[in-house]
Parts: structure tokens; sequence; C-alpha cells
């Protein structure tokens, strides 16, 4: 069997924790800034942990 390729663009925007699950960013948080509030963007800064419906398609991107 031929080794399996890591999705590079996946492995730029997201991280395998310790326990397994995947950690990424917020959306929202690039642009159009001025006419989101002080708190939602201090909310967007930090990061989140990835839903469970899709760890299976990030599983086969980050082998």
């Amino acid at each position: 069997m031929p080794k399996i390729k890591t999705h590079k663009g996946a492995a730029k925007r997201f991280k395998r924790t310790g326990s397994g699950k995947f950690k990424g960013s917020h959306a929202f948080h690039s642009h159009l800034l001025g006419k989101k509030t002080a708190k939602r963007k201090r909310r967007l800064r930090k990061s989140i942990i990835i839903s469970r419906v899709d760890h299976k398609r990030l599983e086969r991107l980050l082998p």
C-alpha cells in the first residue's frame, strides 16, 4: 500500500490535541471587523474544538 499524503491545506488550519480531538480557529475573524462588537471579536480569537461529525473527514485529511 502507498503512503497516505497529508492534506497541506488542512494541516495549516487544524491541529490534533493530545486526546485525539481536532482544534481549529473560528470563522468570521478576517475582515469586516468594524461592524462586529469587541466582545464578539474577543470570542472569535479563541480556538475551538471541531465537532465530532467532522472527525472522520479530518482523520482522512490528516493521517
